[in-house]
């Protein structure tokens, strides 16, 4: 019998300041590119993030995942790491990687990936504002 996969998700956030440039560019070409974001003095935003695991429920628990263990890794592994961080200063991630939405998504993936059962599916989506948010993989 084949069993039927199921999504989790777990939402939690994180504050964290960025500026997105980049070193080989003048200010003039960083702000006509980036705009305000381009802000030398950096600026932040209330991150939220949403993890999606993607599996078949376990026979012996009928979880995919249990919701406590997932919210526990992310904890570990993105919000103490990133909450409340200047992105461009405070982490190795982002030491030579623009800290944009996108390549945030790409980060937190890896950070995660190694933790979750290769078996099922992850997926990454986050929100930089209410209205601007970016998902990996795509």
């Amino acid at each position: 019998m084949n069993k039927k996969k199921v999504a989790v998700f777990r939402k939690e956030h994180f504050n964290a300041a960025h500026r997105l440039y980049n070193p080989d560019w003048d200010d003039a070409t960083n702000f006509r590119i980036f705009g305000k974001c381009s802000n030398p003095h950096y600026h932040g935003h209330n991150y939220e993030l949403e993890v999606k695991v993607t599996g078949e429920p376990q026979a012996d628990t009928g979880f995919v995942m249990d919701m406590k263990v997932l919210s526990d890794l992310i904890q570990q592994y993105v919000v103490e790491r990133f909450d409340h961080k200047n992105l461009n200063l405070d982490t190795v991630e982002f030491k030579n990687l623009n800290p944009t939405a996108e390549n945030i998504a790409v980060v937190i993936y890896d950070l995660l990936r190694p933790h979750v059962n290769e078996k099922q599916d992850l997926r990454i989506r986050l929100y930089e504002t209410p209205r601007n948010f970016v998902e990996y993989p795509a």
